[in-house]
């Protein structure tokens, strides 16, 4: 390899070298064909268009520009292209998350940093373009709520007598989020103040809207993926009074 990850790099310049088989064996005034015989230096010019008409079959994207070790003649190509070096490869969406320790739980307030690569980062500024100049349309789905409607209205009476809280529906949806945000972590990060920086969080802090005399406030509740129902009503009811 010729250049790092994240390395700039000008048009034309050679990223990285493949030697294939026993190829750099042969000496640099012959390569071995692909029936094993020796190719002299006056036979190169008919090897190389050969080898030119195969790779048109093969799936791999021809090169921008020509780099100097390709004016050698190599084997013939075949049908495949030739596996990368695992340096090479280019990071999966999984793969290119930090690495979480076995024993990290959601509650330890742990946060991990990973760098964007050029792609990402300019996918993330024209996104910010885009909600900063364009209008934005926000959908609704309609979800069957049979099943929560019936656990709050047997709950209800028994948990204002012993909790002296109401149990409404803000704290399911608020539960179900935190469930979501624990199996996306993605949807969880934000961009960090660099520009540059991708933050992923182990906890879930979940800004929730409550009706005031004043109006409409969204406070945060804190450490919300620790909470169940009723500490998620109290949590808000608090808020909303505070």
């Amino acid at each position: 390899l010729y250049a790092n990850e994240q390395d700039t790099v000008t048009v034309g310049q050679d990223l990285f070298k493949i030697e294939l088989g026993d190829a750099a064996t042969a000496g640099p005034d012959a390569t071995a064909s692909k029936e094993g015989e020796v190719v002299k230096p006056e036979q190169k010019q008919e090897f190389k268009e050969e080898i030119k008409d195969e790779k048109k079959e093969t799936t791999s994207p021809p090169s921008p520009e020509p780099s100097p070790f390709q004016s050698e003649p190599k084997p013939a190509v075949t049908t495949s292209p030739p596996e990368p070096k695992p340096a090479a490869t280019s990071p999966t969406p999984e793969q290119s998350l930090p690495p979480r320790k076995a024993d990290v739980l959601y509650g330890e307030r742990e946060e991990r940093q990973i760098k964007m690569n050029r792609m990402r980062l300019r996918i993330a500024e024209r996104l910010k373009e885009s909600q900063n100049t364009a209008a934005s349309l926000t959908t609704f789905n309609e979800i069957d709520m049979s099943n929560i409607i019936e656990l709050r209205n047997t709950y209800k009476d028994v948990i204002i007598k012993k909790h002296g809280i109401k149990l409404g529906f803000m704290s399911a949806f608020v539960k179900a989020s935190v469930f979501a945000l624990q199996e996306i972590p993605a949807v969880n990060a934000s961009i960090s103040e660099s520009g540059d920086t991708i933050l992923y969080r182990d906890y879930v802090d979940m800004s929730v809207a409550v009706a005031t005399p004043k109006g409409l406030v969204t406070p945060v509740v804190r450490n919300v993926h620790l909470l169940s129902f009723i500490e998620i009503e109290k949590a808000i009811a608090e808020l909303g009074q505070k």
